[in-house]
């Protein structure tokens, strides 16, 4: 099954780009990609479409892919952009799934957009400002990364620019090599075949190729107001996470299941950043599925 590629303009005059795959009478998923990503990001997961009736919406975060940047965007900035495609495809309710990066995304939607009836973090990051510390246990490249990325300005940038050719460049040879000391051992395996990173290639190839734009905007956007309460969210959330996640790590999962009302916990020892939704297709379907 392919993925088929829509644009749209939104109200304050920026491109955006957004592709649809599945059923169009099933139920409706928005993806949300982790950071980086693209519109093609979903295509890691595309098994996921055999193990329920839906029909998925990805797109590219502002500053990725063909989407144009917004400058300075929060992450409750992304309804907006969620709520004019869902206007373009004609979709009255949806289920908002982010992965990594996109985890904060989905529950911006879940707080925010009316037309949201559940949502799902799998290995999302928490904000920043939360009562525990929000980088130990990541592996060294992350906490470089954010430290550069508080004091922004331009050694930030360049890092930004650096880490955008870096990975427009990824093969299947040096995609998991790319990560560096964040990729844990399990989820280096869970990478291993051949068709995930081709896919996970091409994903990064297209998110890069215009700019590193949103890889440098979403870092922003962690660390100041989300621009929403998880407190606040009052439809049903899953958060999905590993403790062998070097990239989010499980403190993050754990603030979140206690912050946000009725939120469920599926937590899994042994799993990683990538492992935690490959080892769990199925699973993470039925709770879609349920929302």
């Amino acid at each position: 099954m392919e993925l088929t590629r829509h644009s749209l303009t939104t109200s304050d005059g920026r491109h955006l780009e957004y592709g649809t795959i599945g059923n169009p009478e099933g139920q409706t998923v928005v993806f949300h990609h982790g950071t980086p990503g693209c519109v093609f990001t979903f295509m890691q997961y595309q098994e996921l479409l055999t193990m329920g009736d839906f029909f998925v919406v990805s797109y590219s975060r502002a500053g990725y892919g063909q989407s144009s940047r917004k400058e300075g965007r929060t992450i409750g900035d992304v309804v907006s952009d969620i709520e004019a495609i869902l206007d373009q495809e004609g979709r009255s309710s949806y289920v908002s799934v982010g992965w990594s990066g996109g985890g904060p995304h989905a529950l911006a939607c879940a707080a925010l957009d009316s037309r949201c009836t559940g949502a799902l973090s799998v290995a999302g990051v928490a904000p920043t400002d939360a009562d525990f510390d929000w980088t130990e246990g990541m592996g060294q490249a992350n906490i470089d990364e954010f430290e550069l990325a508080k004091v922004g300005g331009p050694e930030y940038e360049q890092h930004a620019r650096e880490a955008g050719e870096t990975f427009k460049g990824a093969t299947v040879d040096n995609v998991i090599d790319l990560f560096g000391d964040v990729m844990s051992d399990v989820d280096k395996a869970a990478w291993a075949p051949l068709h995930l990173r081709e896919r996970a290639a091409m994903e990064y190839a297209h998110a890069f190729a215009i700019s590193g734009d949103g890889f440098f905007d979403d870092d922003r956007a962690f660390l100041k107001p989300w621009g929403f309460s998880p407190e606040a969210i009052r439809v049903p959330v899953s958060l999905w996470y590993g403790s062998n996640d070097l990239m989010v790590p499980s403190s993050h999962g754990d603030w979140l299941t206690k912050s946000i009302p009725g939120a469920r916990a599926h937590y899994f020892a042994e799993d990683g950043h990538m492992s935690i939704w490959l080892n769990h297709l199925e699973a993470i379907a039925a709770d879609i599925a349920s929302k």
